[in-house]
């Protein structure tokens, strides 16, 4: 079913990631399971809920069966990711008859939306925690242990966890996570972010940069800043004497030491500045790779989306990362078939993906999400089988724009970090560019953690090929 296209050169975690085995030498009295859907920002905040679970004794495990709590942390951008977790709730509840005190919940984003349904309908969870509430999840727990259903769904004007130390979950020890804010003003009309995870706010600062090189003297190598939108990031100290801007903190980031290579997700186009595209410029470690979310080509639906930009505009804003950063790689998230899109409508997304030729996409047909503001406003009154086959058309059309990137790339030379060993050979390992794309290439005597300069040999429609040069 083509629902949603992803087309992913990084391995990156989309869907669903499990709690590794426990690890060290800590001695946990209980266990817990969790299974996290949607975006890197769900996948973070997993690891604080870790954080939070471990000083209650509980640690991770691989094997539901084992576990005492079973946690799903869950997503509502999309209707299928809703559908999954519904159908693994219902595979858990069995599980739960046949271990007599084990607890199921639901965690992040479905929370609010449909507690209700289950809690008492469908009677598929003992608790449900939106996104503020994970520092009241020993207390919930407790009161499920005693077989009443426990809810906190309450949204944060202040809730950043900045204090938290995340868990790092299945990871590879070179490259993570850090959440820079939370929550989202935009209100594009499709999305139900603001509605699922509140008001926008910034961490503080310095807790994002001790965070950073905490990691960095761990031995990871790479770090990316997360938020809804980076770019509107604005910290304000409690006395009032300093504001750090995204630019800023890209910077102090940048800063603790030239081996941390740095990259950022995901910016509006409409936020993303010159201060911040220069800082880049000017640190070597800072990545050359933007996701600069269209949605769509056409000035008419992008209105309808609240999106606050036009065609023109967006195409100037691409022009300008190139002109400052020639070798920025671009990526982007594109919805056909949107409320009234029409063929000119869908015409006017194809042309644009010619203009800015993306390395990688996110592409998808229009599901409408309860609770938007097109949901209220607008009619969903596009065909299936037609979101379908302009969906198909968009696929298509990146594929092409893909491999012709990938086949420019042959014959250059890139500084690569080492994030592992090939899942096709043991023998090969790999890790990425400055532009995020995939490089394989003969292990040799490097290992998980070293930059390599790598000269590209060959490529598949998403792998560059090639070997390492001394």
């Amino acid at each position: 079913m083509l629902d949603l296209e992803t087309k992913v050169h990084d391995e990156s975690r989309q869907g669903e990631a499990y709690a590794p085995a426990v690890t060290g030498t800590q001695t946990y009295t209980k266990k817990f399971y969790i299974e996290s859907y949607g975006c890197a920002m769900n996948f973070n905040d997993s690891e604080i809920v870790a954080s939070i679970l471990g000083q209650e004794g509980y640690g991770p495990t691989r094997n539901a069966e084992e576990a005492s709590l079973i946690l799903l942390n869950t997503c509502s951008i999309r209707e299928k990711a809703e559908q999954t977790v519904r159908k693994r709730l219902t595979e858990f509840k069995k599980l739960k008859r046949e271990t007599p005190g084990m607890l199921v919940g639901v965690l992040g984003c479905m929370a609010e939306r449909i507690k209700g349904k289950l809690l008492e309908e469908e009677k598929l969870v003992d608790l449900v925690v939106g996104p503020d509430a994970y520092r009241s999840l020993p207390a919930l727990i407790a009161e499920a242990e005693t077989g009443q259903k426990s809810v906190n769904v309450l949204l944060s004007r202040e809730e950043t966890y900045g204090d938290i130390s995340p868990v790092r979950l299945d990871n590879n020890g070179v490259t993570s996570f850090v959440s820079i804010m939370r929550g989202c003003n935009n209100m594009c009309t499709f999305c139900v972010v603001p509605f699922t995870r509140g008001r926008e706010r910034s961490r503080d600062a310095y807790s994002i940069v001790r965070e950073a090189r905490e990691l960095f003297d761990n031995g990871y190598r790479e770090v990316t800043l997360l938020g809804q939108n980076v770019d509107s990031y604005y910290w304000t100290s409690t006395d009032g004497s300093e504001t750090i801007t995204f630019a800023m903190l890209l910077e102090k980031v940048a800063q603790i030491d030239p081996l941390l290579r740095v990259r950022f997700s995901t910016s509006h186009p409409k936020d993303i500045t010159d201060e911040v595209l220069f800082i880049m410029q000017r640190y070597e470690n800072i990545c050359n790779y933007i996701h600069l979310p269209v949605q769509s080509g056409s000035s008419r639906i992008l209105q309808l989306m609240n999106r606050t930009y036009t065609r023109e505009w967006y195409m100037k804003k691409v022009d300008r990362i190139k002109e400052l950063l020639p070798d920025c790689g671009l990526s982007t998230d594109i919805i056909c078939g949107f409320c009234t899109e029409t063929e000119e409508d869908h015409q006017d997304t194809l042309s644009l993906m010619k203009y800015a030729q993306y390395d990688l996409a996110y592409m998808y047909f229009y599901s409408e999400r309860p609770g938007t503001l097109a949901e209220r406003r607008y009619d969903d009154d596009i065909p299936e089988e037609v979101k379908k086959r302009r969906l198909a058309e968009v696929v298509e059309l990146h594929r092409k724009h893909s491999q012709a990137g990938m086949e420019r790339e042959i014959g250059k030379t890139f500084k690569v970090l080492v994030e592992g060993t090939s899942k096709r050979s043991d023998e090969q390992l790999f890790g990425r560019n400055d532009q995020n794309k995939v490089i394989v290439f003969p292990k040799e005597n490097f290992k998980k953690g070293d930059y390599v300069m790598v000269k590209v040999e060959s490529c598949t429609s998403g792998t560059l090929l090639g070997k390492a040069i001394q």
